[in-house]
């Protein structure tokens, strides 16, 4: 089959030779493609889309051979789901629930542990068999002893092969997606479950954890010089063992159980000499529990990273553990090995392992039968019937959806040999829909053709490769069995569309020669009134706009019908963009003035010719026309008068201010505060926005409004006080003097709004000048000798008291309140500020040279840990162009905080925690957050669950930190896996009494 492209110039050809009013039935089908021959299965081999009668790789081929009867279905055998004889039932894993179901299975398997809480009463065992539940709702355990019964009851006696623990997961309160340590939830769980059953009256019930799990051993401490021994006793219900360095189980054991020397400073004080002696301290095991738990700590913590890291070390054990020699302690050291151990039979090797379990076998020969109780029994019942009736709905489901698809099966075999329509009769149908019809896995909805429609409710001939053409006979079997439409038979084919086509292809194929028409009518002057108007920017580029607009009409299937002199848009553009792009396409438009009228600017438009504009109005039949002899607009000729009289009157008005405060107005010799003018009493202020306001429209008054009035009254509080004293005037900040916008109903807002200083003679100008609504003075009296530092200064207005106290209150609030704001962190040692290159891959820069070139980009940004939305931001100098951005953060720099060497910058925000903080700096520093003391302007912070605002920590801080220990590089660190955020542990869980 031809390619797509060589499909389409074959199907318009004739377009090039016949007039739009030509335009036969003949060319019409030659243009949606009739005249293409069918495709042949086995030497067409897949789908020609530009070929609407080819009916190959649609989705037939899984149809017309034999098939299998599960390819009609997705539902597995539920027998699958069936618990197998003689085995047992699993758990399933709710995420990262594993460490969960590996005990659930552990004390399951303990018989006597389980026949002790079958023996639990219950808030529904107390009631007569076939009474204790309600059928009508499902039961739910109301305490852990309840949950533990009936997980048990559903391992031993359910149906299903495996079982969902998730009420007993919910009841403790555990995030199922987080990953816990096992051990941890062994030793809180056990203790939870020792105190609940502690509440017990029968003593098999109340004192099983301890008859189980609770074994017994002395620290026993031997004086070197009198040989007394001292005895501490203790209970365990686990034998921790470090197995670092070590390989096989008996060593771990015996290093638990080794002699310890207390010598020199640690020596031991003997009661029996009355003095410090050399002795040996040693734990001696006096009796192991039924079940011995031993624990292999494979998490050990890294107090100079604040982390936890894995072990992953090979341990040898054995299936059958001796423990008769370590009772009477008797050590056996064996010397390490540093490849993975030989296992013989019965024994094992793991290197993940991190929990032994071993049963006293002297009780592996008592009854190994539990009875569940009646009552837990009868849940069991009730939930295996609901399995069994699931079961039974899955292979009714199974069953149906066969049924199904061996109809479809037969429906698509007799349909598909009818699909060609060859000389029949014939409808068109959508390719999509087709290939839905052949598809197993969804259902058939009703046809639905409205997407191939044109503009004239016909076939869009540009939608022809994505439709199929069946034969009428197929059609109605369609249509009848799934409904839809509208129908596209024959007389769907679109005249319309197809004569549009074919004049715009004749104008692509003549429109070189119409432009070279075009220029030289151009050439000639066109005189008297024969003439039309055309803009100047169209006629330079009316080629590539006709080229453009013919492409978008000949190529887009949903928006070029008819449009001649629009544009087709993606789906993605703003309208403000699409209206933006149609003024520039549209021809003749730049002469269109506001009210649909000629514009008055005769520079941008010319007289063309007659037969010239008719030449253009063939590309652009919807251009606007203005003949020679139309009148511009008149209502623009009444604005351009009273433009050019504004125009005039503005450049008066500016120059008589230029000239009346010309050193205002270039900003030269301006009175500073801070260094009083000698000779003058008083100065005058304004706000810094009035004189650039100002300032603009003098030097462009054709451009701008010009200031009518001066605004005081924005610097001054609601009952019209001053917001500011003089000293605040003449810090070194003071061009960010105080507010300007006032809140509602409260406080002005803290902004950066400048203020400026007028000299007396100017303010008197000012006020002839321009209307001003509030004075604000500053006058100077002095005080005994001409001292500067004696002086009195006194403001009109006065200042408000109540008001400036509210405004510094505010300021203060919203400097706590502050949300990505950069703080720094300096490192220090020796009581200097000596930073040490603990992480040069965070530092920014490493010279004082470009540091002073390059700001520092926050910490933390490159952290996946602590990663911040805008960590990339550098810190700018405060400039007319960021006022806005700080305006938004609320928040005041008194000056820029210049950055030192190996200082770091940090992100923070005021209601983050001081241990939030201190993680922050142990990724930045390398500095655990135990060792880092941290101060600032010699306040110790010391409360971690305080926030920063809290703690006078506002944007810009410098807070020092002093680590007590010195940095530790762990990179040469071997079979270590680093855990990335200190754990929560189980706190907030039902382990911790929550």
């Amino acid at each position: 089959m031809a390619p797509r492209l060589q499909l389409e110039k074959a199907a318009w050809r004739w377009a090039e030779t016949v007039r739009p009013e030509e335009v036969s039935q003949e060319h019409i089908e030659t243009a949606y493609r009739i005249w293409l021959e069918p495709c042949i299965r086995g030497v067409c081999r897949r789908n020609c889309k530009g070929n609407p009668n080819c009916l190959v790789g649609i989705g037939e081929h899984i149809w017309l051979g034999e098939i299998d009867e599960n390819s009609f279905h997705n539902i597995d055998d539920p027998n699958c789901e069936r618990r197998k004889k003689n085995s047992f039932v699993g758990l399933t894993n709710l995420g990262a629930t594993c460490y969960v179901n590996t005990f659930l299975q552990v004390w399951f398997l303990n018989l006597e542990l389980r026949r002790a809480l079958y023996l639990c009463p219950s808030t529904c065992g107390d009631c007569p068999v076939g009474d204790g539940v309600h059928r009508e709702k499902d039961y739910e355990p109301q305490t852990i002893c309840e949950h533990l019964q009936y997980l048990f009851a559903l391992l031993q006696n359910s149906n299903r092969r495996y079982i969902d623990p998730s009420g007993f997961v919910k009841a403790l309160g555990l995030d199922t997606g987080q990953q816990q340590d096992a051990q941890e939830f062994s030793k809180l769980f056990m203790s939870l479950l020792e105190d609940t059953l502690s509440k017990q009256k029968n003593p098999d019930v109340r004192n099983i954890v301890q008859q189980q799990f609770c074994g017994e051993y002395a620290y026993v401490t031997v004086c070197n010089q009198c040989g007394r021994e001292s005895k501490l006793l203790s209970k365990f219900y686990e034998l921790e063992l470090n197995i670092q360095g070590h390989k096989q189980l008996t060593d771990c054991i015996s290093e638990f159980l080794k002699e310890e020397k207390l010598e020199g400073d640690n020596r031991y004080f003997c009661e029996n000499c009355q003095s410090k002696q050399n002795a040996t301290r040693k734990i001696r095991l006096l009796s192991l529990p039924c079940t011995l738990n031993l624990q292999l700590m494979r998490f050990v913590f890294d107090r100079q990273t604040g982390h936890k890291k894995k072990l992953n070390t090979y341990i040898g054990f054995s299936e059958s553990l001796d423990m008769e020699p370590y009772v009477e302690h008797k050590a056996e050291p064996s010397k390490s090995q540093t490849r993975k151990p030989k296992c013989g039979k019965g024994t094992h090797c793991s290197r993940n392992a991190y929990m032994l379990v071993y049963r006293l076998q002297t009780h592996e020969k008592t009854n190994t039968t539990v009875q569940v109780p009646a009552f837990l029994q009868e849940l069991v019942d009730r939930d295996n019937s609901k399995f069994e009736e699931w079961c039974v709905e899955m292979a009714e489901m199974r069953k149906q959806s066969v049924d199904k698809g061996k109809a479809k099966h037969e429906e698509v075999k007799e349909l598909y040999q009818r699909l060609p329509a060859g000389a029949e009769p014939y409808e068109f149908v959508s390719l999509e829909w087709l290939q839905k019809w052949l598809d197993e896995s969804t259902p058939t909805k009703p046809i639905d053709n409205h997407a191939c429609l044109c503009s004239h409710d016909k076939l869009h001939p540009d939608k022809i490769s994505i439709m199929k053409r069946i034969s009428e006979y197929a059609a109605d079997i369609f249509y009848s069995r799934y409904g839809g439409g509208p129908r596209l038979t024959v007389k769907a084919l679109c005249k319309e569309c197809v004569v549009e086509r074919c004049r715009v292809l004749r104008l692509k194929s003549q429109l070189n020669e119409d432009y070279k028409t075009v220029n030289n009518l151009l050439k000639a002057t066109t005189k008297g009134s024969d003439g039309f108007w055309v803009g100047k920017s169209s006629l330079r580029s009316w080629r590539q706009l006709a080229l453009e607009q013919l492409d978008e009409q000949d190529g887009d299937a949903e928006q070029s019908n008819g449009k001649m002199n629009g544009s087709s848009f993606s789906k993605d553009e703003s309208k403000d963009e699409r209206k933006e792009e149609e003024e520039e396409l549209n021809f003749n438009e730049d002469i269109l003035c506001p009210h649909g009228g000629l514009s008055v600017s005769e520079n941008e438009r010319r007289l063309v010719s007659q037969e010239a504009w008719r030449k253009l109005q063939q590309y652009f039949p919807k251009a606007p026309e203005f003949p020679s002899y139309r009148e511009c607009c008149s209502q623009c000729k009444i604005l351009e008068r009273e433009g050019e009289e504004n125009e005039a009157l503005h450049k008066m008005i500016a120059n008589e201010q230029k000239t009346s405060l010309p050193n205002l107005f270039q900003d030269k010799n301006r009175p500073c505060l801070s260094n009083w003018p000698e000779g003058t009493d008083a100065l005058y202020i304004v706000s810094h926005f009035f004189l650039e306001e100002w300032r603009k429209f003098v030097r462009k008054p054709t451009r701008s409004t010009p200031v009518s009035s001066v605004g005081n009254a924005a610097l001054l509080c609601p009952h019209g006080g001053l917001m500011f004293t003089f000293p605040s005037l003449t810090k070194e900040d003071s061009k960010l003097c105080q507010p300007l916008e006032r809140r509602e109903g409260g406080w002005p807002t803290a902004t950066h709004n400048n203020i400026a200083l007028i000299w007396p003679s100017e303010w008197q100008m000012i006020q002839k000048l321009f209307v001003v609504d509030k004075v604000i003075k500053i006058t100077r009296i002095e005080v005994g000798d001409v001292n500067p530092s004696e002086a009195q200064y006194i403001s009109e207005p006065n200042l408000c008291p109540d008001c400036r106290e509210g405004l510094l209150c505010q300021q203060q609030r919203d400097l706590r309140e502050y949300t990505q704001a950069t703080i720094y962190v300096h490192k220090v040692v020796d009581n200097k500020k000596v930073m040490k290159d603990s992480a040069p891959e965070l530092n920014v820069s490493s010279s004082e040279t470009e540091e002073d070139k390059e700001e520092a980009k926050p910490d933390g940004e490159k952290d996946p840990d602590f990663n911040q939305n805008n960590g990339g931001a550098k810190r700018q100098k405060i400039s007319q162009q960021t006022y806005i951005a700080y305006q938004k953060q609320v928040i005041r720099r008194s000056m820029r905080h210049r950055k030192v060497r190996g200082e770091k910058a940090l992100l923070v925000s005021a209601n983050q925690t001081l241990k939030e903080l201190k993680i922050q700096i142990m990724h930045a520093f390398s500095v655990a957050p135990f060792d880092q003391n941290l101060s600032i302007d010699g306040k110790i912070l010391s409360d971690d669950c305080a926030t920063l605002g809290t703690l006078g920590i506002i944007p810009e801080s410098v807070i020092l930190l002093k680590a007590d220990e010195p940095i530790v590089d762990y990179a040469a660190m071997d079979d270590v896996m680093q855990v990335c955020m200190p754990e929560e542990g189980f706190k907030g869980t039902g382990l911790l009494g929550h």
